[in-house]
């Protein structure tokens, strides 16, 4: 155990009573509870429609299938981003390809996505990294012009926007992660956004195995083939008991992030990634760029504060590499920065600011 971790999740007493409530009620897969979840991330969103998953990866997977995406079909993700963004489109049969992103911000490269389009593409993934929104103006421009889908995987980007407009509401189809390093957690488990009723319907079906609408005849009728991607009643009650704090935290969140830059401002040897113009950072991870950031993060470590590296550079792994549903395009510089700098720091709720001082006055001394 560290003595300041990455984060904490926020475990109250009515969060031990909500699900308390929903296994004295015996009624433990999903119904009313998670019902309720997906409502409330839909208007916290301003998105028409929610669908619980049982995890951001499914819930992409989800949107792919529902845009009618795979076999012969590319499409275009960020290099510098965890591996489920590239494996879900080689899930369904499509081929990753797969492009550098910004230095500055890590988010994807729009110049390096638009020159990797061929007749072949028919959407983009591009990754709101660690809560940062991504730049619509230019996404947009980019959609209109190629006609291709944006499914945003948005898993750290919940209370993210962009020019007022919330993350959820902003792409085809956007998808979130709630796995336990988030900070409106179910414990495991995702969340799927969009304003097209028309795919709703087909994720909802698709995730519970294929079942459409009931019939007089002989109940319910199973009208495709589908899998169970359902979120349990239990584990929506962690998110909905969350839900019900979710602008007290990102405040919170923003505070935090906040005291961090004012702080590591002018810092030598420290610097701090952009945030998108005109965006709204979620603060879901606060990361700096270090020198030597396996050494600093292994001494930190050492000394009690738990630190972790952003996220991975895919063309680096022989899942990706080595394989013939993959293309990578670019020298991936950007990614590669990002791989061998990004440093990400404790942020959780009920922070100090003296645990925040131990975190900068540790960093600034192993550097």
């Amino acid at each position: 155990m560290y003595e300041i971790p990455l984060i904490k999740p926020v475990i109250t007493d009515a969060l031990k009573e909500r699900v308390t409530q929903v296994l004295d009620s015996g009624y433990l897969t999903e119904g009313p509870v998670t019902r309720e979840f997906e409502q409330r991330i839909a208007g916290f969103c301003g998105a028409a429609r929610c669908l619980a998953v049982t995890s951001c990866t499914t819930g992409l997977e989800l949107a792919l299938r529902a845009l009618g995406i795979g076999p012969g079909h590319e499409v275009i993700v960020p290099d510098y981003t965890y591996p489920a963004t590239a494996s879900v489109v080689n899930i369904v049969g499509a081929t990753a390809v797969i492009v550098d992103v910004d230095p500055d911000t890590m988010l994807m490269d729009s110049d390096a996505l638009e020159a990797a389009v061929t007749e072949r593409t028919r959407a983009v993934i591009p990754v709101s990294l660690f809560g940062n929104p991504l730049d619509w103006k230019r996404l947009n421009e980019i959609r209109q012009r190629h006609g291709l889908y944006m499914v945003e995987d948005a898993a750290c980007a919940l209370g993210s926007s962009f020019d007022g407009i919330m993350t959820g509401a902003l792409a085809d189809i956007s998808v979130f992660s709630h796995h336990p390093r988030k900070f409106i957690t179910t414990g495991e488990g995702g969340t799927v956004t969009t304003n097209n009723t028309e795919w709703a319907e087909w994720m909802h079906s698709y995730k519970h195995f294929g079942m459409g609408a009931a019939t007089s005849r002989a109940g319910s009728q199973f009208s495709r083939i589908g899998t169970n991607y359902k979120m349990s009643n239990l584990l929506a009650a962690v998110g909905l008991e969350q839900m019900g704090m979710v602008n007290d935290l990102l405040a919170e969140r923003r505070r935090l992030a906040d005291v961090y830059r004012e702080k590591l401002d002018g810092a030598d040897g420290i610097s701090l990634p952009a945030i998108t113009p005109d965006g709204e950072h979620s603060w879901q991870t606060f990361c700096v760029f270090v020198p030597e950031r396996d050494r600093v993060m292994a001494d930190m470590r050492a000394a009690g504060i738990e630190v972790q590296i952003g996220t991975f550079s895919l063309h680096m792994h022989e899942a990706f590499a080595d394989n013939p549903l993959c293309r990578i395009e670019g020298d991936m510089s950007g990614s590669i920065r990002a791989y061998n700098e990004a440093l990400a720091l404790p942020l959780y709720h009920g922070m100090t600011e003296a645990e925040q001082d131990k975190v900068l006055e540790t960093l600034k001394k192993v550097l």
